[in-house]
């Protein structure tokens, strides 16, 4: 049988040498993540990744700086049964940067009908940056390209 493939979008968001990472209060197997979702029907992969990240974060001053790459992901381990194509972006924060805060996504796409609490804080790129979980990190080191123009 041929898994189903999912069309997903990371946002790595910086502000200086500062990149955004989040946590789920009280639930710790969730590990440490960065802004990340679902393409919709219709959307393009630019599109997703800016809705996601206002989403996911309550920013919305944020610029789509660069593409950074595109990776398959296995997310059986994860309870579906399916492949992300997932596509990656860095996006800059221009507004005021609070240390942390947190939000709630209020239209989870995990289809849970309650709004998901996420904390955020932001860490020194590249020492003091967590090990994400799930392979969010995988294309971390494209921050690193001098093209970017930030970081």
């Amino acid at each position: 049988m041929v898994k189903k493939t999912v069309s997903k979008v990371v946002a790595y968001i910086t502000q200086g040498d500062k990149l955004l990472v989040f946590s789920h209060p009280g639930q710790s197997e969730a590990g440490i993540q960065v802004p990340a979702g679902t393409v919709e029907p219709g959307e393009s992969p630019e599109q997703a990744v800016l809705r996601e990240a206002r989403e996911e974060t309550g920013l919305h001053d944020l610029e789509l700086r660069a593409y950074l790459g595109e990776t398959e992901f296995d997310a059986f381990p994860y309870g579906r049964d399916e492949i992300n194509v997932r596509h990656y972006f860095h996006l800059v924060f221009h507004g005021r940067m609070s240390a942390t805060w947190k939000h709630n996504e209020m239209h989870p796409s995990d289809g849970s009908p309650a709004p998901i609490e996420f904390e955020f804080y932001w860490v020194k790129y590249p020492d003091e940056v967590p090990e994400l979980i799930g392979g969010l990190g995988e294309m971390l080191s494209a921050l690193h390209n001098p093209r970017l123009g930030e970081s």
